[in-house]
């Protein structure tokens, strides 16, 4: 059984009765093909790939995706949800279906011509083929605009040379949208978005990380040597990639935000149930007002994230300008992920602190939702910017 932290599971406001049905078709989902198996992936360290063959055939995949090219033509409240009930389940499945929407499938629907829509969205939409987005790397995280990894022009191939690292599929994706620099280091015209394929002579999956948590979302090396790849495959004009990547991320922070409070969903519903069967003095540890003023304190913040999360959504919806409030969205959200789960373990006591049950797990998750795609620092230096109007 599901707590909710909120009064409507909707985030409080009016939804449509394909809302409802998205959401519950994709909880049914999440508890049967993905709840089994959730620390055995993450033991191992296993990237499921059959798992999202099955929920590209779901329309999973390609939620944003018009349907004429083969996706569901849904909305982003309707994304957020697909993504709050999967990390709900699962935090590193949740991850991985955020970062193949948002950002590579994000990108070539938002900046491709319709030659290039035509070619790869549709296999992006049903999972035929998995996506990958390369922004950082070892040395340029944050400071994105020095990267290192370049692309010359050789007649009609451009010849890539670099690695990006931390990236979210980069050995098992099959689609890859990746940052290089084209131009001058240091300025955001020097920095062009050029997609390659798999198989692509030159282009290798090294180092995979291991990870402390989302441990069964894919996160390796990419490597480029002497990669070349036709002229055909640059998104936009040269020079406009990393304007590009800054609008794919104010999407990719709102499913960000949406990760997070799924997990932190996840750790809530853990601890509320908890909290009613343990017995301690004779009674449930739900009616000591030290549980229950923790329990009081994680639904309200469940809440507030839940609410600007939908403003985000409403605002992207109506493709009104979003960079403040998915800023805002992204860094509440993940900071309040990161308190719940802290504050599920706490309620479980030492049973919280093993592999036996659910909330370590949401403990180690939920740290990565204050890191990927911008940290909560990067996200505040976002908001003031916008706030002061610099």
């Amino acid at each position: 059984m599901q707590a909710d932290a909120g009064g409507v599971e909707g985030f409080g406001f009016s939804e449509t009765e394909n809302q409802i049905q998205i959401r519950q078709m994709v909880r049914d989902f999440a508890e049967k093909h993905i709840r089994p198996h959730v620390m055995e992936w993450d033991e191992a360290q296993v990237f499921p790939v059959e798992l999202f063959k099955e929920m590209g055939q779901l329309g999973l995949m390609g939620v944003l995706v018009p349907e004429e090219y083969g996706g569901s033509g849904l909305g982003y409240h309707e994304y957020v949800d697909v993504i709050v009930e999967v990390a709900r389940v699962c935090g590193s499945i949740g991850l991985s279906l955020a970062a193949h929407n948002s950002l590579c499938t994000g990108h070539i629907l938002n900046f491709a011509n319709e030659e290039q829509k035509q070619r790869w969205l549709p296999k992006l939409a049903t999972a035929t083929c998995i996506g990958a987005w390369g922004l950082t790397e070892a040395g340029t995280g944050s400071d994105a605009l020095r990267m290192q990894t370049t692309a010359r022009l050789d007649g009609d191939h451009y010849v890539i040379n670099g690695a990006k690292n931390w990236i979210t599929h980069g050995k098992s994706g099959d689609i890859a949208v990746v940052m290089v620099r084209t131009g001058e280091t240091g300025k955001a015209s020097g920095i062009s978005a050029i997609v390659v394929e798999r198989g692509t002579p030159g282009f290798e999956a090294g180092k995979k990380e291991n990870k402390l948590g989302m441990r069964a979302s894919e996160t390796t090396e990419m490597i480029f040597d002497n990669c070349r790849v036709p002229k055909e495959n640059l998104l936009g004009a040269e020079g406009e990639g990393f304007k590009q990547a800054m609008k794919v991320l104010d999407g990719g922070r709102i499913s960000i935000a949406a990760l997070a409070l799924g997990i932190a969903k996840g750790a809530f519903d853990a601890a509320v149930n908890y909290a009613k069967e343990r017995q301690q003095f004779g009674q449930p540890i739900a009616n000591f007002q030290g549980i229950s003023f923790k329990l009081a304190d994680m639904a309200t913040e469940i809440e507030a994230a839940t609410l600007l999360i939908r403003q985000a959504s409403d605002l992207k919806n109506r493709q009104l300008p979003v960079t403040k409030v998915s800023a805002m969205a992204k860094y509440y959200a993940s900071e309040v992920s990161v308190r719940t789960a802290t504050e599920a373990v706490q309620i479980f006591g030492g049973y919280g602190y093993t592999k036996d049950f659910p909330v370590e797990k949401y403990y180690r998750d939920a740290k990565l939702c204050t890191i990927g795609e911008g940290t909560s620092e990067i996200q505040k230096i976002v908001i003031a910017r916008e706030v002061l109007n610099l």
